[in-house]
């Protein structure tokens, strides 16, 4: 997936049957800041009430459309899924508050918490 800038819509007398109904806006991928463009221009179908202006989350994986889509012959090749609201560009300390490395953090807690106990109980003794 990528972020992107909506452009504006594109207008066809004549498209796919597929694209029959659908909203076609040309849109701009861009960086994690929403400002600086990032590669060429590209067509995607709006699937999330987008419109000019809006950063929005663009899915390219032909697969992932077709089943958001539900249409196994869709011949989408970048799909508009999302209006972002706001990027979160917290610190990288913040990627280990994932669920797997606060798993991590406590299985590695508990045995370091184990080990002392017991060498606590080997001096005592």
């Amino acid at each position: 997936m990528i972020l992107a800038r909506v452009h504006g819509p594109v207008v066809s007398t004549i498209k796919h049957p597929r694209l029959a109904g659908l909203t076609v806006f040309v849109v701009q991928p861009v960086d994690l800041d929403g400002q600086l463009a990032v590669g060429p221009e590209l067509l995607a179908v709006d699937h999330a009430q987008a419109g000019p202006g809006d950063l929005v989350v663009v899915m390219r994986e032909g697969n992932g459309i077709r089943q958001v889509l539900g249409d196994d012959k869709s011949p989408v090749q970048a799909l508009i899924v999302g209006v972002v609201d706001a990027v979160d560009r917290t610190a990288p300390d913040a990627l280990s508050a994932s669920p797997a490395a606060s798993a991590q953090a406590k299985a590695a807690s508990g045995a370091s918490k184990r080990g002392s106990k017991g060498g606590g109980k080997a001096a005592a003794a």
